[in-house]
């Protein structure tokens, strides 16, 4: 059969002439069934899921490919080394064009903000903490730039972080203030005298907390703090602030009026140098707030195009929504690698005798098998069914019927060799099941399958869900 969609055809041939297996890896059934088992054009559906990216994918898949080997370096090397690992990867696959497509053509990237979402997202088939250091360096720091810096943050910054050369953070969460960004407690005060704002962490709580890039790469913040000018408070605003310096050695130290600290450990992403920033009336030029939507003037005349504060902040947390976006896609991603894992295990695994010489898959229990829909609310009072799919026939209806004090019991005939899952849908089954008790069979919700008994029961007492 040919089809075609969104523009590509794709192939699906059918056959019908390959014996019955006992498994789901079979390529077709008996003719008496009536299922059969298609062959897939993989490359051609490959290319129709991979849509417009598809040569961005297959860059992004090469490089998880022949970096593979990260996967194994985060269970044997130390943490500090699988970090330095993970820079390094980062760096290369910069190097390639993959991290950089959503930046400007003019400062080295690929101008393509759709291209960029779709490396990211694909990016998280592999290793989660590459994935969390190249969102932080390229959408964050990066993004914070290009989104709400101007040429001149452009200029100096945006061609060495889109090669990697130049790490940095995005220091916007604290340990106090991590949603509502409006009450953040770092404060940037401009100090007309020398042009200059004065960044100070207020409290204890105001301390810059689990920031990419901070504890061992970054060299450079954007720091979310409230700005002062003349005394009023203009609200939350970006500050392109050094962390780190070199000494005369040329080595990365703690720029004056910097604390730095390590998060240390976590449950996972330990190749991520997430780490806590604390600001001791550090003072940055004029030009490194980061001035798209608002400026301050030599003489301390703050200006805005947007003159509701509410509407200037929203419009500047607006611009950085693509990381958003990211966030999502790769979540799904990283979904798919985890079902695809638990799926082929569930093939390969077997747990328990059921019947024959050997025990069952994991895949052929009925628990294993349960929706990944919605239950329904706690609230539903719902009859239980159980059913056995292996004990089901399409055609006969069942041999007794009687009523015990767990409920009404019907036995059915054993279906023959053919396995469960290659069996075509079974009306007769859910009308029996339905018969006993409709509730379990309403809506969307099926049954649970039981592959321990060769009978389904429906039992009389109901269960809250």
């Amino acid at each position: 059969m040919n089809h075609r969609l969104g523009g590509t055809r794709f192939e699906v041939v059918a056959t019908d002439t390959v014996t019955p297996t006992d498994g789901p890896t079979g390529a077709s059934t008996s003719s008496a069934s009536g299922y059969v088992q298609p062959e897939v054009d993989v490359p051609a559906l490959t290319r129709l899921l991979d849509g417009r990216y598809a040569e961005v994918r297959n860059l992004v898949r090469s490089n998880l490919s022949a970096y593979s080997s990260i996967l194994t370096d985060a269970e044997t090397l130390s943490r500090a080394d699988y970090r330095e690992r993970v820079k390094e990867l980062v760096v290369e696959m910069a190097s390639t064009g993959q991290t950089g497509m959503g930046f400007p053509e003019e400062y080295g990237g690929g101008g393509d903000i759709g291209a960029s979402i779709a490396a990211f997202e694909t990016l998280s088939f592999g290793d989660l903490s590459v994935l969390v250091k190249v969102g932080v360096q390229f959408g964050l720091f990066g993004g914070a730039i290009l989104q709400l810096g101007t040429e001149r943050h452009h200029e100096a910054y945006l061609r060495r972080i889109v090669t990697g050369e130049l790490m940095g953070c995005f220091a916007m969460t604290e340990t106090g203030h991590g949603s509502n960004v409006q009450a953040l407690g770092t404060v940037a005060t401009y100090d007309v005298a020398t042009q200059e704002f004065v960044i100070t962490t207020t409290r204890e709580d105001a301390r810059k907390d689990y920031i990419g890039n901070a504890a061992e790469h970054g060299e450079l913040a954007v720091v979310f703090a409230q700005l002062e000018v003349g005394g009023e408070g203009r609200g939350v605003h970006a500050f392109v602030v050094p962390i780190r310096v070199r000494d005369d050695s040329g080595e990365l130290v703690p720029a004056p009026g910097v604390t730095i600290a390590d998060d240390g450990l976590k449950m996972g992403l330990n190749g991520v140098d997430n780490g806590r920033l604390w600001f001791d009336e550090v003072r940055v030029p004029r030009d490194n707030l980061l001035n798209r939507f608002a400026d301050v003037t030599p003489a301390g005349v703050y200006e805005s195009p947007i003159d509701n504060p509410n509407r200037r902040f929203f419009t500047m947390l607006g611009t950085l929504i693509q990381g958003r976006v990211c966030v999502g896609g790769a979540g799904i991603n990283a979904a798919k690698v985890a079902l695809t894992i638990a799926v082929k295990y569930a093939l390969r695994r077997r747990q328990f005798e059921a019947s024959g010489e050997q025990e069952e898959l994991l895949l052929d229990y009925g628990m294993h098998q349960r929706p990944t829909s919605s239950p329904p609310s706690r609230a539903t009072t719902t009859s239980c069914c159980s059913w056995s799919p292996r004990a089901c026939s399409p055609t006969t209806p069942a041999t007794s019927r009687t009523w015990t004090s767990s409920g009404w019991s019907a036995s059915w005939p054993a279906w023959p060799s053919t396995p469960w899952w290659r069996r075509p849908a079974s009306t007769a089954c859910w009308s029996g099941c339905a018969t006993c008790c409709p509730a379990a069979t309403s809506g969307t919700r099926r049954p649970a399958c039981s592959t321990r008994s060769t009978s389904w029961r429906c039992t009389a007492s109901a269960r809250s869900t």
